[in-house]
C-alpha cells in the first residue's frame, strides 16, 4: 500500500494530523501534572488509589509517542521509501514510537485492572491500605512483565508496522492476524477482568452502606461521595476502552473488503469504503483516558501540595511561625546588694551585680 494510504483524501489526512496532535499534547499536560503532583505529595496517593497515578505515567509515555510522530513527520516513522512499513523491527525511530505507544498501553490496561482488583480488595474484602501496599511488588511485577513480553515477541516476529491514517508504527495495521492476537485479544481480556472486580467491589459498597444506614447511623456521605467518584472514574475508563476495542473489531472485519476496492475495482463484491469517522473515534479513546486521569487529583488538596510545594521552594514560612526579634530591645538592670560591715577602708561600698536575659527568654 501507498505510504499516504489509498483510503482518504488529502485533506483527511491534514485534518488527522492535527486531530491525534491536539489530543496528544492535551494528554501529555494531563497526565504529566497528575504524575508530578504524585512526586510532590506521595503520602497523599495510597493503596488502592496509587494505581491510578502508574496508569497516568504510562499515558503520559503513549502520549509521548504519538508527540514524536508529530515531530518527526509520517514519512519519517511509518513509511519504508514511498510505501508503508510492513514486517519491520526499524529503523529506531519507528521502534521507538511502537514501544512508547504498544508497551505502555497495555501496560495501562493492566494498571486498571490492579486498580479495580485493590478496590475489591479494599470495599469487598475489607483490606487495609497495609495489607494491599505489601502486595505492592507483584502487582508491579505484572503490570511490567506482561507487556514486556508482548513487546519483545513482536520484535521477534518482525511484526512492527505502520499505519497508513495516524502515521505511527504500531502491530496488526497492517496484518489482522497480529491485530488480533497481539492488541484485540488481551484488550478484550484486561476489559472484562477489570470491569467484573469493578461490580464486585460496587456491590460490596452498596452493601456496607445499607449496613450502616440499618444500624440507624444515617452519616454516609463520605461513603457516598467515594462511591461516585469510584464511579465516575470506572465510567471514564470503561467507556474510552470499549469504544477502542468496538473500532478495532470494525476495522479487522471490514479490512480485507476494504483492501478488494482498491486492489480488485471490478470485483461486484467491491466498493466498500471505510468511515473516516471511526478512525478518528478510535485515536480520541486512545488518548482520552490520560486527558480523565487527573479527575482523581482534580481538587483542593492538590493545589494546596502544589502551595507547600512551590513555599518550600521559595524559602517562605508560615506566618504564624515568624518571630519578631527585630522589635524586641534587651535591657540590662542592675541590682545593689549591700555588704556585711566590713573594715573602714572599705565601708560604704557597694558591689553591683549585673544580669541580663537572652534573647530566648525574652
Amino acid at each position: 500500500m501507498n505510504c499516504e494510504g489509498a483510503y482518504f483524501s488529502e485533506e483527511a489526512r491534514r485534518f488527522a494530523v492535527f486531530w491525534i496532535g491536539s489530543w496528544s499534547i492535551l494528554c501529555c499536560v494531563s497526565t504529566l501534572l497528575t504524575v508530578l503532583t504524585f512526586f510532590i505529595d506521595m503520602e497523599r496517593f495510597e493503596y488502592p488509589e496509587r494505581p491510578i497515578i502508574f496508569l497516568s505515567g504510562c499515558y503520559l509515555m503513549v502520549s509521548i509517542g504519538y508527540i514524536i510522530r508529530l515531530a518527526a513527520g509520517h514519512q519519517a516513522v511509518a513509511c519504508d521509501g514511498d510505501f508503508i512499513r510492513y514486517q519491520s523491527t526499524g529503523p529506531a525511530l519507528c521502534t521507538v514510537v511502537f514501544l512508547l505507544i504498544y508497551f505502555f498501553g497495555m501496560a495501562s490496561s493492566i494498571w486498571w485492572v490492579i486498580l479495580s482488583f485493590t478496590w475489591f480488595l479494599a470495599a469487598g474484602l475489607k483490606w487495609g491500605q497495609e495489607a494491599i501496599a505489601s502486595y505492592s511488588q507483584y502487582f508491579h511485577l505484572v503490570a511490567w512483565l506482561i507487556p514486556s513480553i508482548k513487546s519483545i515477541t513482536v520484535l521477534a516476529m518482525s511484526s512492527v508496522d505502520g499505519d497508513h491514517v495516524s502515521g505511527i508504527c504500531y502491530v496488526g495495521n497492517q496484518d489482522m492476524n497480529n491485530l488480533r492476537g497481539f492488541v484485540l485479544g488481551p484488550l478484550f481480556v484486561y476489559l472484562i477482568i477489570g470491569t467484573s472486580f469493578l461490580l464486585a467491589g460496587f456491590v460490596s459498597l452498596f452493601r456496607i452502606r445499607d449496613a450502616i444506614r440499618q444500624q440507624g447511623q444515617q452519616r454516609t456521605e463520605k461513603l457516598e461521595k467515594l462511591m461516585i467518584r469510584i464511579g465516575v472514574f470506572s465510567v471514564l475508563y470503561t467507556v474510552p476502552a470499549t469504544i477502542v476495542i468496538a473500532c478495532h473489531f470494525y476495522e479487522q472485519h471490514f479490512r480485507e473488503d476494504w483492501d478488494r476496492t482498491i486492489t480488485c475495482p471490478c470485483d461486484p463484491k467491491s466498493g466498500a469504503k471505510p468511515d473516516y469517522s471511526v478512525f478518528m473515534l478510535k485515536y480520541f479513546m486512545c488518548l482520552v483516558v490520560g486527558i480523565t486521569s487527573g479527575f482523581w487529583v482534580w481538587s483542593s488538596k492538590t493545589l494546596t501540595s502544589w502551595r507547600n510545594f512551590f513555599g518550600k521552594i521559595c524559602c517562605c514560612k508560615p506566618a504564624e511561625n515568624k518571630t519578631k526579634y527585630t522589635a524586641v530591645s534587651y535591657t540590662t538592670t542592675t541590682t545593689l546588694t549591700p555588704i556585711p560591715p566590713a573594715p573602714a577602708s572599705t565601708k560604704g561600698s557597694y558591689t553591683a551585680t549585673h544580669s541580663s536575659y537572652p534573647p530566648s527568654h525574652v
